[in-house]
């Protein structure tokens, strides 16, 4: 591995496909660690915050492990995470699922609410409809396909950045039944709802476009 490649920890607190998303960080040139140590999330280049199964459940593993803490604190000091499919759930303000309602990190505004969709989950390949100056699928074709596996999804998106010197997070929309947020660039803070790691060739290049940025 060169002494040039970035190092992406994969946030290990027992709610994720951690192997495959290190598989393919590794195919892309990363240097890739699987840990919950809180030294080594804190000082990688990226953090990469898996997630699957509940939002509630996910939520409670990430404060047992202390990545609320750990993704608050990076990204207070600018330093990029990545969050994939519950792992970008859990951002937002809340989660609302058979009822229960449960708090998420609360990065963005905005409730995670069952999908209302003919057939769910939604699995499969879908396209998306990305801005046209998002990094994130730079270089990607608009017919290009992801692969999603979810319930749940965020329909909403209400964060307005009133500060011309900041630039306004990016927010790539998909449609299973209805619209529903597929991924959001926001500074230091970017996340998808489907799994890049399992997108081939479009999933490599969107892991390569973050690492590219890193």
């Amino acid at each position: 591995m060169s002494d040039t490649s970035k190092k992406v920890v994969v946030f290990d607190y027992g709610f994720g496909n951690v192997r495959s998303a290190e598989r393919a960080l590794a195919h892309v040139g990363a240097d890739v660690e699987i840990t919950r140590d809180f030294d080594r999330a804190m000082n990688a280049d990226g953090l990469l915050v898996p997630g699957v199964g509940a939002f509630s459940a996910c939520m409670k593993g990430l404060r047992e492990a202390r990545g609320d803490w750990i993704v608050g604190r990076r990204l207070a000091g600018g330093r990029p995470v990545m969050g994939i499919c519950v792992g970008m759930q859990i951002l937002f303000e809340r989660g609302i699922e058979h009822g229960v309602e449960t708090e998420g990190l609360d990065e963005w505004p905005g409730t995670v609410g069952p999908l209302q969709a003919p057939v769910v989950p939604h699995m499969g390949w879908n396209t998306v409809e990305a801005p046209a100056d998002s990094e994130l699928f730079a270089g990607l074709d608009a017919d290009a396909r992801y692969y999603f596996v979810h319930s749940y999804a965020v329909h909403d998106w209400s964060l307005e950045v009133t500060n011309p010197k900041i630039r306004a997070p990016r927010v790539t929309w998909t449609t299973h039944g209805e619209p529903f947020v597929a991924a959001v660039e926001n500074g230091a803070l970017w996340a998808t709802q489907f799994h890049p790691e399992k997108s081939g060739d479009a999933g490599a290049q969107l892991l390569t476009n973050w690492i590219g940025t890193l």
